[in-house]
């Protein structure tokens, strides 16, 4: 208990503090050119918003994923207890992690109803912690009280039940691995994030720990069936030539030895095992970064390559009881956002240590479903244009560039009398323009090269209820 307590003071830290190894946007993008990757992107960019989710040891005491392991300055501990005995006991949790209301059919529907179209889930992440039934260590979900749960391999079942719901199926793979003694070496002290010895002095050690991550992801690509996305995190893990300024902006010191994976031979056998496969090694800009994975944040300006803002639906990416939760307001007027610059949203979402999503956050989940359910067509199957957003209106247009669509913010717009207007994206000639959510037409008129659309009496008065009016019509 008195870890447990502890740990809390680490959550607003991590919430709001700058050195968390958050990922920017990379630098620079280099297009596939496998031409099935190309169609799997495609497809991918059709989707627009998928489920992240972030679960395993923290999920017990209800904290931050991973990262109170870490010994980084920014991280507070009770100063009290030594470091080490509370790795020892965060560790140990294996034995408590017991998810016996585990139903990962539910979650599926929840994420369906709430519109999200493509999963990404947490295989492991940086404190080493397996989610499936890996050979390569007894450091897993499969090995403690949930063993002998029909549902115990917890990755083969959440595939299973999201492909069912027609998603598409990423996989999240942490690169570091703080429980693997061949990453933090035992013989030395773990200062930060990165592996503590020197590559150079002791291949052999690293050379063990690169073929464990590559049996690994091996693993999940053979042995879980369709696997659509490969999202590697710990961009600090990356060869040195790709270090820049922004990377060492994180904050965390980056050694003069390379760290780097072979992602060339994984993601050779990723695609041999699951052909067209994107591989997104997050910041290492390069052939292995299929598409771009702004965090917490959206990029100033649209970008014509793919990319992705994760954000998590409350403060942190995992459990934590009570959590601040955003708006529905705010994630619908984020998706809108995303969407008119050409990305895709991820939400990251964190079940409990029972295994349930909490009522609370799936409450949530399903307003924002209730929204697009009837605004689809705004966001799905999209892409951006080039005049994307007006004051308070974002644009975007269908794939045969047939339609395009007004996504007002009904709090923010300008509204003359009952009308709204903007330049730019001028209707065709006669053709009509609807408010989509009813499909009721609305007159509108072309002056002065403005658009000015008269709303009904009804739209107005949704205003409290609908944080984002939605509008179709053909362009000129």
């Amino acid at each position: 208990m008195r870890f447990f307590l502890f740990t809390i003071l680490l959550i607003s830290v991590c919430s709001f503090g700058q050195n968390l190894g958050i990922h920017p946007v990379s630098n620079e993008y280099q297009k596939p050119t496998d031409p099935l990757v190309l169609r799997k992107l495609e497809k991918w960019q059709d989707q627009k918003f998928g489920i992240i989710i972030h679960w395993g040891l923290y999920a017990v005491p209800g904290i931050i994923e991973s990262w109170s392991i870490c010994s980084e300055d920014w991280i507070t501990r009770d100063s009290t207890s030594s470091y080490d005995d509370y790795k020892k006991w965060y560790f140990g949790l294996k034995d408590s992690l017991n998810p016996v209301n585990f139903n990962p059919e539910r979650w599926a529907d929840i994420s369906k109803r709430a519109g999200m179209r493509y999963l990404v889930f947490t295989t492991k992440h940086h404190d080493g912690f397996c989610m499936f039934d890996t050979k390569q260590t007894a450091f897993k979900i499969t090995n403690g009280p949930f063993a002998s749960n029909p549902k115990a391999d917890v990755l083969k079942h959440v595939f299973s039940a999201y492909r069912k719901e027609g998603f598409m199926i990423g996989a999240y793979f942490s690169k570091p691995d703080w429980h693997n003694e061949n990453y933090w070496w035992p013989l030395y002290a773990t200062p930060n994030r990165n592996n503590n010895y020197d590559t150079r002095k002791h291949p052999w050690r690293w050379q063990q720990f690169q073929d464990y991550t590559f049996k690994q992801i091996q693993e999940i690509v053979t042995g879980y069936g369709n696997v659509d996305v490969l999202w590697l995190d710990g961009g600090w893990v990356r060869p040195k030539n790709t270090i820049d300024e922004e990377v060492l902006s994180w904050g965390a010191p980056i050694p003069d030895w390379s760290q780097e994976l072979d992602i060339a031979k994984i993601a050779q056998m990723a695609r041999t095992n699951q052909p067209g496969m994107i591989v997104v090694d997050r910041t290492v800009q390069g052939p292995y970064e299929n598409y771009q994975t702004p965090e917490h944040s959206i990029p100033e300006k649209k970008l014509d390559n793919p990319w992705e803002t994760c954000m998590p639906l409350c403060n942190n990416w995992g459990y934590v009881p009570n959590d601040e939760m955003k708006t529905k307001e705010r994630v619908i007027k984020t998706l809108v956002e995303v969407v008119a610059k050409g990305g895709n949203l991820l939400l990251g979402v964190g079940p409990d240590a029972t295994g349930e999503i909490p009522e609370r956050v799936k409450n949530r989940m399903l307003e924002i479903g209730a929204w697009l359910d009837i605004n689809r067509d705004a966001i799905y199957e999209t892409r951006t244009l080039d005049h994307y957003r007006e004051d308070a209106i974002y644009f975007t247009q269908n794939k045969k560039k047939q339609r395009t669509y007004a996504l007002v913010f009904s709090k923010e717009a300008v509204i003359d009398g009952n009308t709204i207007s903007w330049t730019g994206n001028i209707p065709k000639k006669g053709s009509k323009l609807v408010f989509l959510p009813t499909n009721d037409k609305l007159k509108w008129k072309v002056k002065n090269g403005k658009v000015i659309v008269q709303l009904s009496q009804y739209i107005l008065s949704t205003s409290d209820v609908n944080p984002v009016w939605a509008f179709a019509f053909e362009a000129e």
